[in-house]
């Protein structure tokens, strides 16, 4: 004969097996949070790539043009000079603009690849946390730099807009609103590098 389930015998059963049903469902709602999470990060971070390809793509040709334009200037001064012994005056003040846009927009594409100058012996030797606070750090600081170089050259910028280069007879402010665009593209590669970090943390 089969025995029947009395209530002071199932009820422990039932209650534990809504419990063990409750769990499941707490943990499923959880895992989909944290996809939820993640994905929003990671839409984030394909919203900030997709403009930076764009900005990394005009700064490399822009800078790869100024290095070729400063190269075949600089040599056709040295020849109109030393050859000639006719150097022409507008020779310097445009090398000197080139410099600026290479050396800015350089420093903002390396800022995007990751192959500024840094010392990590120390980094590496930290634990993973460690490294993610160094790094954090990093590019925190990178994004206050950019800040400071973006208000400095637009004030320089202001108070110089009427001056014209010598010469050239173009605005002063001109040397100044390069850095401007440059310290634009160093805060928005940071920020993507920065999203980047805790996106790769998370996985």
């Amino acid at each position: 004969m089969q025995q029947r389930c009395g209530w002071s015998r199932c009820a422990p059963l039932v209650i534990a097996a809504f419990a063990s049903h409750q769990s499941l469902a707490a943990d499923g709602s959880t895992t989909n949070l944290l996809q939820q999470s993640v994905a929003g990060k990671n839409g984030v971070k394909r919203f900030m790539k997709r403009p930076n390809d764009f900005l990394f793509r005009a700064l490399a040709v822009i800078a790869s043009i100024s290095l070729a334009a400063l190269s075949a200037l600089v040599i056709y001064g040295v020849v109109m000079r030393y050859v000639f012994s006719d150097a022409p005056d507008f020779v310097e003040p445009i090398a000197l603009l080139l410099v600026i846009v290479i050396a800015m927009f350089g420093a903002a594409l390396k800022v995007r690849e990751g192959g500024h100058i840094g010392l990590d012996s120390l980094v590496k030797n930290l634990p993973e946390k460690g490294q993610l606070v160094a790094h954090t750090f990093q590019h925190l600081c990178l994004i206050a730099l950019a800040v400071a170089i973006f208000f400095g050259s637009l004030q320089m910028a202001e108070t110089t807009q009427h001056d014209r280069i010598p010469i050239l007879g173009l605005p002063e402010a001109l040397r100044y609103l390069i850095p401007v665009i440059a310290s634009v593209c160093i805060a928005s590669f940071s920020i993507e590098n920065l999203l980047a970090l805790f996106a790769k943390k998370h996985k």
